[in-house]
């Protein structure tokens, strides 16, 4: 299945068009040999080259790879835990304990949703108090049986309501952050989308933070900066926005942001979700198993070190 064009990708949806006709029609073998390899090359030279804005385009694609795809293809014995013992369950937070390589993990993750419905009941993938509140008494769970922590990030941000705010949202997230620096456990997080302000902060301290090669990790949306900056988010202030925010994978790895950058298959994720799940699943069991060995102190005091080390300037 062909997927939806982003904007830029016009020249690349025709080529891919024109191949899948010609598959269909079982043409000359040469002819698709030759298609093949130009559309390839085009994918290469665009997606080499995508801007800021382009990226979050592609990290917000409809087929994008969601954590519950991940939780299909990447892990496995996944049993959900629900509720956060106070308001109710958040869908916009998935939690649970699975497997992945043979290593027992916790399992926290955003999901937006496929359906309209979908969406719907999970805020397109921002989450109240409530999930935050979830995800912390399960990562403090998984401390307790000395499970290893594993977080999917992917969320514009934490839902704005009134409703949200009277419940406490701030102090959840804030609070979120201070318990997963002291938890006594690994925990490696991964932006596999959208990693928006402080709704991806929330779940977003660990021993390691990784992403996606064209997720995008910022302080705030390039809509939510285009509306405070210029007071309006429209086709010219939103890719400014996004230039200024060096919201890619590119920039973060450069500032030490996250620590790994995972290589997405050629045209995005949601081109070749399985490719991009054996990925995830490579690295997360190659990163648990180098964090299994470190001592709990030491740990502790590196990711401690690693997060106060953020932001270094020259005067």
């Amino acid at each position: 299945m062909i997927p939806a064009p982003l904007p830029f990708e016009t020249d690349i949806h025709s080529l891919e068009t024109t191949l899948a006709r010609m598959e269909a029609d079982a043409g000359d073998a040469e002819e698709l040999k030759r298609v093949r390899r130009e559309l390839n090359a085009l994918k290469k030279a665009r997606y080499a080259a995508l801007s800021p804005w382009e990226t979050v385009l592609v990290s917000r694609h409809p087929n994008r790879p969601q954590t519950l795809d991940y939780i299909d293809s990447a892990f496995e014995e996944f049993v959900e835990l629900h509720g956060d013992r106070a308001f109710g369950d958040d869908r916009a937070i998935r939690t649970g304990f699975a497997r992945i390589d043979g290593i027992k993990v916790m399992l926290v993750g955003h999901h937006k949703g496929r359906t309209l419905a979908e969406r719907q009941q999970c805020f397109y993938g921002c989450a109240h108090p409530e999930g935050y509140r979830k995800a912390l008494a399960k990562m403090k769970l998984a401390a307790k049986y000395r499970l290893p922590v594993v977080c999917l990030i992917d969320t514009p941000g934490a839902y704005p309501g009134i409703g949200a705010e009277e419940r406490g949202q701030s102090q959840l997230i804030a609070t979120s952050i201070l318990e997963m620096t002291v938890l006594p456990t690994p925990v490696v997080c991964v932006v596999i989308g959208e990693g928006g302000s402080g709704g991806a902060l929330g779940i977003g301290v660990g021993d390691r933070v990784s992403m996606l090669q064209h997720a995008y990790y910022s302080v705030i949306s390039p809509e939510g900066c285009a509306g405070i900056l210029w007071k309006t988010a429209n086709d010219e202030t939103k890719p400014r926005a996004a230039d200024a925010l060096r919201l890619t994978s590119q920039y973060l790895k450069d500032y030490g942001v996250v620590d790994d950058v995972l290589p997405e298959p050629l045209g995005g994720a949601h081109r070749n979700p399985k490719e991009m799940s054996n990925t995830v699943r490579a690295y997360l069991a190659r990163t648990l198993r180098e964090l299994a060995d470190v001592p709990v102190p030491q740990l502790l005091d590196q990711r401690y070190r690693k997060f106060r080390q953020l932001g270094p300037f020259a005067e």
